[in-house]
């Protein structure tokens, strides 16, 4: 038996290093799935990709939709000399090291350098700030890959020598086209046939939650872990397709877009009386970590501003949700908080109570000012010698405890109650009393 020789020049067989999600890049536009309002016929980035003209670009959007892809396309089609960097580990020196042999390439080669950061976000100022000058003289064209919003992230000098293009999670048709693409590439890779479960695709496809990355990771994961059966082909089952998953990666950043994005959602969803929706966006909150405090604060908000006095329960029940968090903690107060957010969104609406005020500021703003009239003023010390509350009628006194007076001098009307709920009811009532203070 020939003894094993680590060290044998012999040629040993071929492992592929690459993940799946790397392997499955395209090499032409064709080849891209998803983004078409950045890469669809005759759209503006596509042009210049084709046309190998790109400008200084940021590319943003969540993680797993083509940013880092479109890329990698690029460096493949231009003639440009192209250097990619990692924010999370280049520092000014390497970045000046960078640009100076730009510099060089371009006086002496006369051929332009594409300089890509991904993860630029991670850039503090200065860094940033070291990029400016080469960026507007044209020694490097930038592209800079972030998850993040870069009006948050990068700052408004760099912003302005770029062009921002959004990337959005991908269309389960692309992500369809990903998935066969990947199947076919782990053939390859493992010279096997695979066979997948039509509900191992569709939870595959459902799970990836528009992350092509997701996708590919756990296919990969699936086919390689995946039994042979007789015939020798892998099977991919439902079963496999769901431990190859594990948990779900949930998009949720508590100070970016999507914090802002999603509590917007659920406030809209509230307002607009779908407690389905409302409850699935607060439960993404949670899951994704948020303060539980500023979604009570938001359903409190919420209770009073948009349903009012149409249903005035509404404002306390969302009121002892709030106190039965701060006293029960989590995760048991996910139980008042949905109890909450149902009646809330379920409840008659009505924002007369937040046009009232506004309109109330804006005359006491921009109207004429009033004075208190005597018989209003506080009787405690000046009754005697000012008169002050002399002539004022008590409304307990009279029937139905209500009377005809003065209670603001030049009256305007503010709230207008509508036919909404407990607020029906309001209007009447006001209505009634309005028509007996006009009578003269």
């Amino acid at each position: 038996m020939e003894p094993l020789d680590l060290f044998s020049s012999k040629e040993k067989p071929k492992i592929e290093f690459h993940p799946l999600s790397y392997l499955c890049s395209p090499t032409t536009l064709d080849e891209f799935f998803g983004q078409e309002q950045l890469l669809g016929s005759g759209k503006l980035l596509r042009r210049i990709i084709e046309l190998d003209r790109i400008f200084s670009s940021i590319f943003f959007g969540p993680p797993g939709t083509g940013k880092s892809a479109l890329a990698r396309l690029i460096a493949l089609k231009t003639q440009s000399f192209f250097i990619e960097m990692n924010a999370v580990t280049v520092g000014v020196g390497e970045l000046k090291k960078a640009i100076e042999s730009a510099k060089i390439r371009l006086q002496t080669q006369s051929q332009k350098t594409i300089l890509l950061i991904d993860e630029i976000h991670h850039f503090n100022r200065s860094q940033q700030d070291a990029l400016l000058p080469d960026v507007e003289r044209g020694t490097i064209t930038l592209i800079g890959i972030t998850t993040e919003n870069p009006n948050f992230y990068v700052n408004s000098a760099l912003r302005s020598r770029s062009r921002c293009f959004e990337f959005f999670p991908l269309k389960e048709k692309d992500l369809e086209k990903i998935l066969d693409r990947g199947l076919n590439k782990m053939e390859t890779i493992l010279k096997k046939k695979i066979e997948i479960e039509d509900q191992a695709r569709t939870l595959l496809l459902e799970r990836s939650s528009g992350d092509a990355r997701i996708l590919l990771n756990a296919l990969e994961i699936g086919a390689k872990s995946a039994p042979f059966e007789q015939d020798g082909i892998l099977s991919l089952t439902l079963k496999i397709a769901e431990e190859s998953l594990q948990t779900r990666g949930l998009t949720y950043d508590k100070k970016g877009d999507e914090h802002y994005d999603t509590i917007s959602a659920f406030i809209k969803a509230m307002r607009g009386g779908d407690p389905d929706a409302s409850l699935y966006w607060m439960a993404k909150m949670l899951e994704g970590g948020e303060d539980p405090r500023f979604i009570a604060r938001r359903i409190l908000i919420c209770a009073s501003e948009d349903v009012g006095n149409a249903d005035p329960l509404a404002l306390t029940l969302a009121l002892s949700a709030f106190q039965a968090l701060e006293f029960l903690g989590m995760p048991e107060a996910r139980i008042p908080l949905a109890q909450a957010v149902t009646y809330v969104a379920s409840a008659p609406k009505s924002n007369a109570s937040t046009l009232a005020i506004e309109k109330a500021l804006a005359e006491v703003k921009n109207g004429k000012t009033r004075q208190v009239p005597t018989h209003l003023k506080d009787s405690n010390l000046d009754k005697e010698t000012r008169g002050h509350g002399k002539g004022y009628l008590y409304p307990h006194n009279f029937p139905n405890h209500w009377v005809k007076q003065e209670y603001m001098p030049e009256p305007k009307s503010f709230y207008e109650p509508q036919d909404q709920g407990k607020e029906k009811e309001i209007k009447e009532r006001l209505k009634s009393w309005r028509a007996h203070g006009s009578e003269t």
